[in-house]
């Protein structure tokens, strides 16, 4: 018999309405200026458990298809300022953003899919398909499949790892966030370090 795991604040904080709005306005925010991405919060809220941390994806992936949508916008009407703005977000430079517009100019909408995978700003490819024209609803569609496997796989992942985990640390909120906190500082430094701050 499992013994009995005693709520924290990060419990109560998963499961509030607010966390969803929290989720929403990041995945906004990532998708246009911000530089951290949503699974941060995802992870944060998958640890403790699954069902919110899904929840969570779902309003993550339409801040994000509200934010690529914007960013779209911001690239058809005024190229050469949305990629200075682009160029002014911690870890964009403009090799990045000439690499992007290489990529779809070789792989078109087929580069948005897998390229926010790699790790590479979704907002850049929002940007480069805006300048091009391209079609607007496509590039929404296939933004569904590019962010959300992304972001459900993190929360998945960290569930998984929380889980494993459990004999140790005893599913207490503050080993499971050091935990977690440990993981994304390594990935950002490795993120920082590849394409720079």
């Amino acid at each position: 018999m499992r013994p009995r795991i005693e709520r924290s604040p990060l419990d109560d904080f998963a499961s509030r309405h607010a966390t969803l709005a929290l989720a929403f306005a990041w995945g906004l925010a990532e998708a246009t200026f911000f530089f951290i991405v949503p699974d941060v919060l995802l992870t944060l809220i998958a640890c403790r458990a699954l069902r919110p941390a899904v929840k969570a994806t779902i309003a993550a992936l339409a801040g994000a298809l509200v934010g690529g949508a914007l960013m779209f916008a911001f690239g058809a009407s005024a190229t050469a300022t949305a990629r200075g703005f682009l160029d002014h977000v911690p870890g964009i430079s403009p090799w990045l953003i000439t690499q992007v517009a290489s990529q779809i100019d070789e792989r078109e909408l087929l580069e948005v899919l897998f390229g926010p995978i790699k790790g590479i700003p979704y907002k850049i490819y929002a940007v480069e398909w805006g300048a091009r024209r391209g079609n607007a609803a496509a590039f929404l569609l296939i933004s569904i499949p590019a962010r959300y496997l992304r972001f459900i796989l993190s929360a998945l992942v960290a569930r998984g790892i929380a889980r494993l985990a459990e004999p140790v640390t005893q599913h207490r909120a503050a080993v499971e966030v050091s935990i977690l906190a440990a993981i994304w500082i390594v990935f950002y430094g490795f993120y920082f370090s590849r394409f720079g701050f």
